[in-house]
């Protein structure tokens, strides 16, 4: 039988073969991974071990890790809390005290307080209504839809511990029941000067984030870092608080 060899074109000719013994390279090509198609929790997970992990571990290391406590943390941090975007997301009469805050009388964005329409894009999820347990399930993706850093805002009686609908079967005694709720702002409804120094006070805390923690008028000292989440019993994750009836 005669075998007949075939001819490399002529661009493959000379090419230089990988050798067997060579190491992978330490970051993928993005058309190797998919980078497009991952999720973001993978996307994070994948810059943290190409990208994060091996920066960490060579000389440059510790030089990052001065830089960011130093000026260039200084910096992000002053970007951090003069740039608190919420979501333009109203849900009932406070919503209203939401959109005067922004009129030419108080003027919110002075304080870097700008208004966006998409989870992504948003640093604050500013909660001013009650929150029925149908609504519930909907603001919880919300929040996961939100890009780290985030913060939670509650704005009103409402969205506290039920305001007057406290009572009802329907509605969620308390956002802090099922999202970290860093600010408290109390009020029915609440005053447009309230809402802006709920504001004023989440910049404090953020500017108190590498302390670990705040103190507050009455000499209370909270966490900066984290905010307020109902401690669940039994391991249920029911979002409501337990209650005692007589």
């Amino acid at each position: 039988m005669r075998v007949r060899r075939v001819k490399k074109p002529p661009g493959l000719r000379g090419a230089p073969q990988p050798r067997s013994d060579e190491a992978p390279p330490m970051i993928q090509r993005p058309e190797q991974v998919n980078i497009v198609g991952l999720r973001s929790k993978d996307f994070l997970k994948w810059v943290d071990e190409n990208i994060d992990a091996p920066l960490k571990r060579g000389p440059g290391g510790a030089m990052v890790k001065r830089m960011k406590e130093g000026l260039v943390g200084e910096f992000f941090n002053w970007a951090k809390r003069n740039s608190t975007w919420p979501l333009h997301f109203g849900i009932m009469c406070c919503a209203i005290e939401m959109a005067a805050t922004s009129d030419p009388r108080y003027d919110v964005e002075r304080f870097g307080v700008i208004y966006r329409s998409s989870p992504r894009q948003c640093d604050v999820l500013l909660l001013n209504g009650p929150i029925s347990l149908k609504l519930r399930p909907a603001v919880r993706r919300l929040y996961e839809q939100m890009a780290d850093p985030k913060w939670v805002m509650a704005m009103g009686e409402c969205t506290i511990c039920g305001g007057p609908y406290y009572d009802s079967y329907s509605v969620v005694k308390g956002s802090y029941t099922f999202v970290p709720t860093d600010i408290f702002i109390p009020g029915c409804p609440v005053r447009p000067e309230a809402l802006i120094d709920g504001f004023l006070k989440l910049s404090a805390k953020i500017k108190a984030e590498r302390t670990g923690w705040i103190k507050t008028k009455k000499g209370r000292l909270v966490s900066s870092r984290e905010g307020e989440l109902m401690d669940l019993q039994r391991g249920d994750y029911t979002y409501e608080v337990p209650q005692v009836r007589h």
